[in-house]
């Protein structure tokens, strides 16, 4: 197969297994939404579903937060680990969109990457889903799949990134990022891996990964 016939493999198959996408964070808005993806950092989106209606009880907008101490915000985000630096940036963040912004998430990368404790890749998460924006946001299972698909060299997640905005559709590219984590998850995880079950693998994968496999 060309690696444009991998490309439109994955496109159809995912398509085929996810034509209707659940969001893995719940949220209402895109405060909620962003800060439940900050809160994702290095924690399953299950927990993370289970902490932020706690959050959300006492603080669902940025006026709410910034009359939370850092330390109370701690207190209820603790379960999702890195709570420490999670509570500030999201107090600080809280200040920032109500100094600069009239309380209101803006429609930026640039000006979402600013905030305190948003990298790219939650910019990327807020813009995708909150506003429609297209963007690629890069986790483990993309960069996992990408890898084992032979469709980037795995060098990084900000080569993942591009060679994913490069080989898929813009236009898609909202969709797919959530049918290749939802994969990931289902089909090809990191540990407990069924290759008889992750079709896509199985039919494109990388020589060395499933030469790997298959020796073990």
């Amino acid at each position: 197969m060309t690696k444009q016939e991998r490309v439109t493999f994955v496109i159809n198959t995912l398509k085929e297994l996810y034509p209707t996408i659940p969001i893995p964070l719940d949220h209402k808005d895109p405060y909620t939404l962003l800060i439940a993806v900050l809160l994702s950092a290095q924690c399953t989106d299950v927990r993370v579903n289970q902490i932020t209606p706690l959050l959300f009880a006492k603080a669902d907008n940025p006026y709410d937060m910034v009359k939370m101490s850092v330390e109370e915000i701690r207190d209820i985000i603790r379960p999702c680990g890195l709570s420490p630096m999670k509570s500030k940036g999201i107090h600080g963040l809280s200040h920032i969109l109500i100094d600069k912004h009239n309380g209101k998430v803006p429609k930026s990368f640039e000006f979402l990457e600013e905030l305190p404790a948003v990298g790219h890749k939650t910019a990327s998460v807020v813009m995708s889903q909150a506003f429609g924006v297209p963007a690629f946001p890069v986790d483990t299972h993309i960069h996992r799949l990408m890898y084992r698909w032979n469709l980037t060299n795995g060098k990084n997640v900000v080569q993942t990134e591009k060679d994913a905005k490069r080989l898929f559709p813009e236009e898609i590219w909202n969709d797919l990022h959530l049918q290749i984590i939802w994969y990931g998850r289902e089909y090809s995880p990191a540990r407990g891996w069924d290759l008889e079950k992750d079709r896509i693998t199985k039919t494109i994968g990388r020589k060395t990964v499933l030469d790997a496999y298959y020796k073990k």
